[in-house]
Parts: structure tokens; C-alpha cells; sequence
């Protein structure tokens, strides 16, 4: 039976140019919405059980970030629940996946998938906590609920903080850090998160581009829409996940806001803070290194040393998540970058960075926020 590849499923991306035989397959990734981005692959590869496969992605050096893929291995499963590295090479312009499977349907992907019937499990789980509300803020433009959580119980005296993940759809690792801190965030018997919720209410956005997750994106929503590039003037028509989030900011405040992401070069976990808005000053620089400083020591998967460069002050893109709400809330906000690849200070090689260890990054957060909680009491 000759072999076959598919991806017309939940976040599935790949174009078939030739697959004649398994040392031989020869594939493309298909662009965002929009043309400008392409990186996220997703495929199922059928019938090539005992055969020595080699997967050529042929425009891999015509990505966003071509640098993603250099010392990085792709992922592989059988049963969509454990997900292991394979061996993945990277020529500059091609890359080459090689495994041979032992079983009949193996799925490829840059990153473990999350996919919208475990997002839509998520937030059913998080309602069986009588402490969890949730409304949908809109709905996309292709048709889904634009779901926010609401943990804990609004109150004059409490601090708001808001959480938002995957506003960049092929960042897979940010939903799955969401399972952790939710699991974490919802054990009635934790006593760090029963006094986090003590002192705060939680916002919490699992997923802020389910159109671009599903369509198998990198970065856009379905009208080609970087989210991430959307919050100085969004649009009710063209970019709604981020207007509908920005409006409910402004009804109940923010004291607080993580961003959560993936950053495709980077073999780190690190933050980065809005220094670059006009109000930044040394105040707002020091509470930014003590949170820093509070999940290094908390998680020794995170570090602060790598990260990007920090800019000047009014040198900030307003279009960002993290200084859109950094100056216009004055508050602490920062965006959580956790890698494709591997931790390099923390490394794993069977595995790399993975859902789990997302998960448990997830975890080490609610720690760092109730300290920081503590320390605004």
C-alpha cells in the first residue's frame, strides 16, 4: 500500500509536493492568512510503518524565522498523547525529518498541538470549580467563542490580574503552560493558591487566536492579523480578540499582566517587561527584576540572562500586548517567552521543551505571582 499524508484537521498545515516513496517525501508549509508568516507544520503521515522516512520541507528557509530551525527537532507521535524528538536537520534552505514509525499513522509537528476539542475540554474542566466563571467576549470571525475565564471573585479590595496565551496560534506551549497554572490556580487544597485568590481575581484568556490555532497558523488570526500588533487601534471587524479583550481591560482594570508565549530562536524561558514604554522609571524596573528574580530562583528552567534586548525608554511598539498595557494601566506587565526547542540551561534531549515541562511552568507562576502578591500587601 503506498504511504499518504494528511493535514485537513484541527491545526493541521502542510502542501504534498511529492511522496513517491518514504525516503523520498518532499513537502511545504502553507502561509498565514495574509502571506506574511509561515513556520507552524502539523501532518499525519499514513501506511510507512518499518520504512526509513525522510520528510523534506522544501521552502523551510523561506520561513519567519529561519533560525528556528537550526539546532531544533521536530516532534513526533502515535497516539497524540506523548510526543518525542526526532532526528531534524537544518541546511539553511530544507528541513530534512527523518524516523522510521513502527505503526501504520504517525503525526508530525514543529510543536505538541493543542488542539480546540482539548481547548474546549479546558475550559469545561475549569467550570466544575465554583470559583470559575466564563463568558465568551465575542465571537471570531470564523465562527468560535472568544472565551475569558474569570477565577476568584471581583472585589475593590482585590488586585486584577490578567492572563492571555496564544495570541500567536502556532505557540502551542503557551496553552499547555495555561493547563498548569489552571490545575495549580483551581486546587482547593494548595494553600499558595488559595491565598493568591484571597488577594486577586484572575483574568484568564486561554486562547486569544483560536481561528489562526485551527487553520493551522503561526501568528495570524483568520483575516491575516498579527494579535500581537494589534493592541494600539484594534479593530471590532478585523482583529476582535484583541478589541473585546482590551475593552473588558478597561472595565475592570489591570494590576497585572503575563502574556504567554513561544519564541521559535531562543532555547530559553525568560520575560520581557515594557521597559521601552515613556512612563518607565526605576521603580517599575526594580519590581520587573524582583519577579524576574522570583521565578529564576522558584524554577530552575527559568533564567535571566538570554532574552531580547531591552529598549530605551519611548523606544516601545504600543502595538504589543505587554507595552500597550504597561503604559496605559501603569502597572507590571510582562510577556513569558518559553522555547520550541530545548531548555539549554535545563536540557531534556528526549523530549526538549515539552507540554509537561509547559505545564510546570505554569505551576512555578502561581508561585511567583502570590509572592509578588505578598509583596504588594
Amino acid at each position: 500500500m503506498a504511504l499518504s499524508i494528511h493535514s485537513r484537521f484541527d491545526g493541521g498545515n502542510i502542501e504534498v509536493v511529492s511522496a513517491d516513496s518514504a525516503d523520498a517525501i518532499v513537502l511545504k508549509i502553507r502561509p498565514d492568512a495574509g502571506d506574511e508568516h509561515l513556520q507552524w507544520f502539523y501532518f499525519q503521515l499514513c501506511d510507512a510503518a518499518g520504512q526509513s522516512c525522510r520528510m523534506t520541507i522544501e521552502n523551510a528557509g523561506e520561513v519567519s524565522y529561519p533560525a528556528g530551525f537550526e539546532n531544533y527537532r521536530a516532534v513526533c507521535s502515535s497516539d497524540r498523547i506523548q510526543w518525542r524528538r526526532v532526528p531534524t536537520r537544518f541546511d539553511g534552505k530544507r528541513l530534512i525529518i527523518e524516523d522510521t514509525p513502527d505503526v501504520d499513522v504517525v503525526e508530525y509537528a514543529y510543536f505538541a498541538p493543542y488542539s480546540l476539542d482539548r481547548h474546549r475540554q479546558l475550559i469545561a474542566d475549569a467550570l466544575d470549580s465554583s470559583l470559575v466563571r466564563a463568558e465568551s467576549l465575542c465571537t471570531t470571525p470564523d465562527g468560535h467563542a472568544h472565551t475569558l475565564l474569570t477565577i476568584g471573585q471581583p472585589d475593590s479590595g482585590r488586585q486584577c490580574l490578567w492572563i492571555t496565551a496564544r495570541q500567536h496560534p502556532g505557540e502551542t506551549m503557551a496553552e499547555w503552560w495555561v493547563e498548569g497554572f489552571l490545575d495549580r490556580l483551581l486546587d482547593e487544597e494548595d494553600p499558595v493558591a488559595r491565598r493568591l485568590l484571597e488577594q486577586a481575581v484572575v483574568y484568564l484568556v486561554p486562547n486569544m487566536c483560536i481561528d489562526g490555532s485551527v487553520r493551522g497558523h503561526l501568528r495570524c488570526n483568520a483575516h491575516g492579523r498579527n494579535l500581537n500588533r494589534e493592541w494600539r487601534e484594534p479593530s471590532a471587524e478585523f482583529s476582535p480578540e484583541v478589541y473585546y479583550v482590551i475593552e473588558r481591560m478597561r472595565q475592570t482594570g489591570v494590576d497585572f499582566s503575563l502574556d504567554v508565549h513561544g519564541d521559535e530562536e531562543l532555547p530559553y524561558n525568560f520575560i520581557a517587561g515594557s521597559e521601552g514604554i515613556a512612563s518607565w522609571n526605576a521603580s517599575r524596573q526594580i519590581e520587573l527584576d524582583n519577579f524576574k528574580d522570583l521565578l529564576a530562583t522558584i524554577s530552575p528552567d527559568f533564567q535571566t540572562r538570554h532574552g531580547y534586548a531591552v529598549g530605551e525608554p519611548g523606544s516601545a511598539d504600543l502595538r504589543k500586548c505587554t507595552d500597550w498595557v504597561g503604559e496605559t494601566f501603569g502597572c507590571l506587565a510582562m510577556t513569558l517567552e518559553m522555547p520550541f526547542k530545548d531548555s539549554d540551561i535545563t536540557p531534556l534531549p528526549a523530549t526538549a521543551w515539552s507540554p509537561e515541562r509547559s505545564r510546570h511552568m505554569g505551576r512555578a507562576c502561581i508561585d511567583a505571582i502570590a509572592q509578588w502578591l505578598e509583596g504588594r500587601a
